[in-house]
């Protein structure tokens, strides 16, 4: 398969999953043409560069930090919002500094995530039958004009966030400034003010790297914005030329669009950008392999991340025969653990959410059997939030973590109209876990991590 000629629209050829039928062709044909003439929103030089970045993580020497929000919406389009996003993950890298003392490659769900994939074509509403939301939970239809909505809102979102980094913005979320009144436990908030005292020497310690990354779900979208230039820094005579998707970063394909013969894959396989890839309990052994065999036959640095999410019941049993099948066949990748998507539920009062010691079991699990696989988790990919309502309280849809959030308390302020997100509170308390736990791996202390105890996490037995 890897070795046929490929072009941006070869994904035509095959069989398409999560595809959106508009009811208009010759409308989306135009807005299609519009966007293929409008300028990159990333260029091709900051994609080589994150290559170059993630091929650090994949050696060890660099820790990848993929944060946001399950789905955006047009109207979270704010400076307020996008403010409350990049400081969280501003401040959760500085956490990850301070105890791995590596350089944290950050990669927001950003600027891009207007489009999600679902599991059913339709779904049941006041007893009546539509289509499932894609882009607009409130009209249904699939309108060609959301395509141009979501180019311009994240042209905003990214310049706002560019503007952001280069003006000191990461000065106001030093941790001085950080209120830990939200921890209940005395001693669970003793440790976390003990850790907030020391970050400060590991400020200076590197320069953090940001890029956004994005779904590659909508390829009509995908192949609209995909431009063929120069590889930068190919050193090569004439001038080697290569695919770039220059919506975002970096993309990955999920769980529901990775079949070996579709049509998500066939595009992957052609751009250049760096791609993530959902590995899940239903990906046999053989099949992962011939993924990576068809996306990077050349077995280059730097370009495959897998982003595994199995669920806590369920990494056990598959991650270490994942572990040990990609050693053997020498691809380089990064691993990340998604600990967020295997670990949904729905609670008695009906709100989709997550129970925060599910979510850091199966984050410790993971952390536990790369290490006993000779092998080391290169990342984190989570689903969370910043934002704060005009009283300044956090979003409250996933439960437990320091701040101890009920179930009673989930309706408060629930508003994630796609997958329930950590808060900031929980943010934090899933940075303080891991940078502890790599602070206590770099100092050879072999205890029992108390605050992954105290968080409500259950015993791992490796």
């Amino acid at each position: 398969m890897a070795d046929l000629k490929w072009y941006p629209s070869s994904w035509k050829s095959r069989s398409a999953a999560q595809i959106v039928d508009y009811p208009d062709q010759q409308h989306l044909e135009r807005v299609l043409t519009k966007i293929n003439a409008l300028p990159p929103l990333v260029t091709p030089a900051e994609i080589e560069r994150l290559r170059s970045q993630l091929a650090a993580v994949q050696r060890n020497e660099a820790f990848l930090l993929h944060a946001g929000d399950c789905a955006e919406s047009f109207d979270a389009c704010t400076q307020q919002n996008i403010s409350a996003k990049i400081g969280l993950i501003l401040s959760f890298s500085l956490i990850l500094i301070w105890g791995g003392r590596l350089p944290v490659v950050r990669i927001g769900r950003i600027a891009g995530q207007y489009a999600k994939p679902r599991s059913s074509r339709t779904e049941t509403i006041d007893n009546r039958e539509v289509l499932s939301f894609r882009l607009d939970p409130n009209d249904r239809t699939p309108d060609p004009e959301r395509l141009l909505s979501a180019y311009f809102h994240s042209t905003a979102t990214l310049n706002y966030v560019r503007g952001l980094l280069t003006s000191g913005f990461a000065s106001l979320h030093h941790p001085r400034d950080w209120s830990l009144s939200h921890v209940r436990s005395p001693a669970l908030r003793s440790e976390f003010e003990k850790i907030t005292r020391d970050l400060s020497d590991a400020l200076d310690f590197i320069v953090p790297f940001d890029r956004g990354g994005g779904r590659g779900l909508m390829l009509d979208w995908e192949q609209a914005m995909t431009r063929e230039v120069d590889i930068t820094g190919s050193g090569s005579s004439p001038k080697e030329r290569g695919f770039y998707n220059t919506s975002a970063h970096f993309l990955w394909v999920g769980d529901r669009t990775r079949q070996l013969d579709g049509a998500h894959i066939e595009y992957f396989r052609g751009i250049r950008n760096p791609i993530g890839i959902k590995v899940g309990p239903s990906l046999e052994n053989e099949e992962l392999i011939r993924l990576l065999q068809i996306v990077n036959p050349n077995k280059e640095s730097g370009r495959v991340t897998l982003i595994t999410r199995y669920g806590a019941g369920k990494i056990e049993d598959h991650l270490a025969g994942h572990i040990e099948v990609v050693k053997r066949s020498q691809h380089p990748v990064a691993w990340v653990c998604d600990p967020m998507h295997g670990n949904t539920l729905t609670s008695g009062s009906g709100f989709k959410t997550r129970n925060f010691g599910t979510v850091i079991s199966e984050l410790t699990s993971c952390i536990s059997i790369h290490a006993a696989c000779g092998s080391r988790l290169g990342g984190v990919s989570l689903e969370f939030t910043g934002e704060l309502n005009d009283e300044g309280f956090s979003v409250t849809e996933c439960l437990g973590g320091s701040m101890e959030l009920s179930e009673e308390q989930l309706g408060l302020r629930y508003q994630s109209f796609c997958d329930p997100r950590l808060n900031f509170e929980q943010s934090l308390d899933v940075a303080f876990l891991i940078s502890n736990y790599f602070k206590e791996e770099r100092l050879g202390d072999k205890g029992e991590n108390g605050i992954y105890a105290a968080l409500g996490g259950r015993k791992i037995v490796s």
